[in-house]
């Protein structure tokens, strides 16, 4: 991808996946986003949510709006790939399936 002759550096986001079992479906949510989405696996579950961040991620790209969410929500931007394990901390319920997911971003283009 190409930003006014250069080449778009990437960046990264830890974000955190909630996964639940409800009835005969798997729900996901993405805890830093609030983007959510299901599955009638856990796994097909797990592709759908990656689906979902990666567009909610492209949408605030597009317009605008990347750099005001990440300050707004806390959401930490890393020049470089998390290359130690990534740890968060959440309530343990047995019913929840928790997953870290570390989302390659392009870099935001100084103006």
């Amino acid at each position: 991808r190409f930003k006014g002759g250069n080449v778009a550096r990437t960046g990264y986001v830890v974000l955190t996946l909630r996964f639940r079992k409800e009835g005969r479906r798997w729900t996901a949510y993405c805890e830093e986003l609030g983007t959510a989405t299901f599955g009638r696996s856990l796994p097909e579950a797990d592709k759908k949510i990656k689906e979902a961040v990666l567009l909610h991620l492209n949408t605030l790209e597009e317009v605008g709006e990347r750099e005001r969410f990440f300050k707004e929500y806390n959401i930490e931007f890393h020049h470089t790939k998390p290359t130690k394990d990534v740890t968060i901390c959440l309530p343990l319920e047995t019913s929840v399936f928790i997953e870290p997911h570390v989302q390659p971003i392009p870099e935001l283009s100084a103006v």
